[in-house]
């Protein structure tokens, strides 16, 4: 009965040590320096989330960005990004050397997908390994084609008049 006793005390003891030292502490003091100035209406601008009314007139004006398609080679078969300055590179691609190589460190870079959910997390992830540079489209594709119909989405800009 002692034995027993002391052994539930030992495994009480470890499983409560590991619970709280279950995360790492310095990569939690980055991410919250990363996000502490993040408050009310700011969080949109801070965590760099683009709207497609902001990414269409990103287009229209003629701003240079990257714009990355990081959907399924399934799901980019359908249709895909046509804009200049842009490719498709799927997430499970992206973190590899060779791809990492393709992306700008000197305008801004976009990335698109479905719903805006894979973005946001790959988002992370890049910003994590230096590419501050990262912007999501908020909704991806889906709220793209509901602000705009795809074809519209990829008109050339107009010339402006001189």
């Amino acid at each position: 009965m002692t034995k027993l006793l002391k052994l539930l005390i030992v495994l009480s003891f470890a499983t409560i040590t590991t619970c709280s030292f279950a995360y790492d502490s310095s990569i939690a003091r980055k991410y919250e320096k990363m996000f502490d100035n993040i408050k009310g209406e700011e969080v949109g601008k801070a965590l760099h989330i683009i709207s497609p009314e902001a990414f269409i007139e990103e287009y229209k004006s003629g701003k240079s960005f990257f714009a990355i398609d990081i959907r399924t080679p399934a799901e980019t078969a359908i249709f895909t990004l046509s804009l200049p300055d842009s490719m498709k590179i799927p997430v499970d691609e992206l973190f590899k050397q060779e791809s990492l190589k393709k992306l700008p460190t000197d305008k801004q870079i976009i990335l698109v997908c479905s719903s805006g959910m894979r973005s946001a997390a790959v988002l992370m992830a890049l910003r994590d390994i230096g590419f501050n540079n990262v912007s999501v489209l908020k909704g991806g594709f889906k709220e793209l084609s509901a602000y705009l119909e795809p074809k519209e989405a990829n008109k050339a800009p107009k010339a402006k008049a001189m």
